[in-house]
């Protein structure tokens, strides 16, 4: 194997790019949301904003590492196309994760019925739980049903997100949910919210998957932390805002979440 302008090549074909754009994302997303925690919830819109689309970025220049740009961009573009229609609907008619209501702080809406955060969430929430969850799986990575088995995980990681990010988004004033003759909530979402959201993840990743699939020969052996850092990232600060509502137990539910899946991850990397 040699290098090349920075690059690892085997004979002529590119193994992995440089690192530092990812670095660099991430670093500026994380100090952009511990400044988010010192402005006020009615008054963080821009910076919630820029945070979300330095998460986004950081999101996909992890991806460009190993894959083409166009398979990225494009599989970022199917994500967001299926998660903020699907949101739009919901506010349209219910289906499929409930009734729900936008509010100013969510920002410009897209075709007047979603704002343009959501689908930009979803591109954090699906690219960062996809790629702990490989972080995570990397003992069964050779495993005939691989494939089934981290779609079904990434899944699982993209619900965890949303259960985490119902509070924040309440805490926010980003959405509403409208009560329903559902009496189980959580922070406003019964639980066809939290199945909806499963249901969707599932139609993204089977629509998404075959173009984030490497197709160049190359050592896949190193683990990448990067969207578990993420991904961990997003839910402490989920966790930090709810504390600072007063939401304790949805803080607790959140630092289990986190260190349940930093557990699963440190051993994952391990192997």
């Amino acid at each position: 194997m040699s290098q090349t302008n920075g690059f690892s090549t085997t004979g002529a074909t590119t193994v992995q790019k440089p690192a530092w754009p990812q670095h660099l994302l991430l670093s500026l997303t994380l100090v952009a949301g511990v400044a988010s925690l010192f402005v006020p919830a009615r008054q963080s819109a821009p910076v919630d904003a820029f945070l979300l689309m330095l998460a986004a970025s950081a999101s996909v220049a992890i991806l460009t590492r190993q894959l083409p740009l166009q398979s990225v961009l494009f599989a970022a573009f199917i994500t967001g196309l299926i998660g903020g229609a699907a949101h739009g609907l919901s506010a349209r008619t219910g289906l499929p994760f409930g009734p729900v209501s936008f509010g100013e702080m969510s920002g410009p809406q897209l075709f007047n019925c979603v704002p343009w955060l959501v689908p930009v969430i979803w591109v954090v929430a699906i690219f960062s739980s996809r790629g702990t969850a490989r972080l995570m799986l990397r003992p069964w990575r050779k495993m005939k049903n691989y494939g089934f088995l981290l779609m079904a995980v990434t899944a699982g990681l993209a619900l965890a997100f949303d259960f985490a990010l119902e509070p924040f988004a309440r805490v926010k004033h980003l959405w509403l949910w409208q009560p329903t003759k559902i009496s189980i909530t959580w922070q406003g979402a019964t639980p066809m919210c939290f199945l909806g959201w499963m249901f969707v993840t599932l139609l993204i990743l089977a629509v998404i998957m075959p173009y984030l699939i490497r197709k160049q020969p190359g050592s896949t052996s190193a683990p990448n932390h990067a969207p578990g850092a993420l991904w961990l990232g997003a839910m402490i600060l989920f966790g930090i805002n709810a504390a600072q509502a007063g939401l304790w137990l949805e803080m607790a539910v959140d630092g289990i979440l986190a260190a349940a899946v930093a557990f699963f991850g440190w051993r994952g990397a391990k192997w």
